[in-house]
């Protein structure tokens, strides 16, 4: 089974990021940074926050759906503000997804809030809502069940520094996969967690049996070429089996977010 993680960075790189995803088609996709845009046929849109502009593929859950037909598709909004078509606003929905090959049965799925709540109006103030979704999976070449879980973790104006509400969100976290597992599953539990590799998130994770994969196999960065701030960290994936692990890899090339997409075979 691979399991890929990626932050899609709103369909920035949508030309290199569509063909990357069908070509590889992992088993499952933890993907954040997600636009649900329904009211809209509109392929590019624009989002504004202040002096922060960025384009945004106005539908990359359809676009990413489409390159992967042979996954379900699961979407979990964080929150609903407004894309720009030049002046005219549209209501846009933004959050995380999840893609799972039909080969593998989903046995058991939760999905939940480690940070505020559902924004039904707007962005909201930062750090803005966040949202975690799992899926527990039948893989009949190991016989057992395995549990994902993902999050995009908040994002702090300030930076990337320990917080409470970020002690608290890797609890939540923490909460969501375990109510997902049964004994004996295999447990994964990854996202752009936005925070540094000593952060209090990780300790927390760390502390209750998991194996950080990103630095734990040596890997230096998980930011590429389109990321210029410093900081070279943001996404992680753990394990609680690390002898499950077949591969693990953090995919500087090719380049199709600001995040490196992190690759596990189990």
């Amino acid at each position: 089974m691979e399991i890929m993680c990626l932050n899609g960075w709103g369909g920035k790189l949508h030309e290199a990021l569509l063909p990357y995803l069908s070509r590889t088609a992992p088993d499952i996709l933890c993907l954040q940074e997600v636009i649900h845009t329904p009211e809209s046929g509109r392929d590019w849109l624009t989002y504004r926050d202040g002096d922060h502009i960025l384009p945004q593929r106005a539908n990359l859950f359809r676009d990413v759906s489409a390159a992967l037909p042979e996954h379900a598709a699961i979407f979990c909004p964080a929150a609903q503000g407004v894309l720009w078509d030049d002046g005219i606003s549209i209501p846009s929905q933004w959050g995380l997804a999840t893609f799972v090959h039909r080969a593998f049965p989903i046995i058991g799925q939760v999905q939940g809030f480690v940070h505020k709540d559902y924004s039904p109006v707007g962005y909201g103030a930062h750090p803005r809502s966040r949202s975690a979704h799992g899926v527990r999976v039948w893989d009949y070449d190991t016989d057992r069940a395995v549990s994902i879980t993902h999050m995009h973790g908040l994002r702090d104006l300030n930076g990337k520094m320990d917080t409470p509400e970020r002690a608290q969100q890797a609890r939540k976290l923490l909460n969501l996969s375990r109510s997902l597992t049964k004994p004996n599953d295999l447990t994964v539990i990854c996202g752009d967690f936005n925070v540094e590799p000593a952060s209090e998130t990780l300790s927390i994770l760390g502390n209750a049996g998991l194996n950080e994969l990103v630095t734990g196999r040596g890997f230096d960065s998980t930011r590429n070429s389109h990321y210029k701030k410093p900081g070279r960290f943001a996404d992680y994936m753990l394990i609680d089996q690390a002898s499950s692990v077949k591969r693990f890899d953090v995919v500087y090339d090719p380049e199709v977010s600001d995040h490196c997409p992190l690759l596990l075979e189990v």
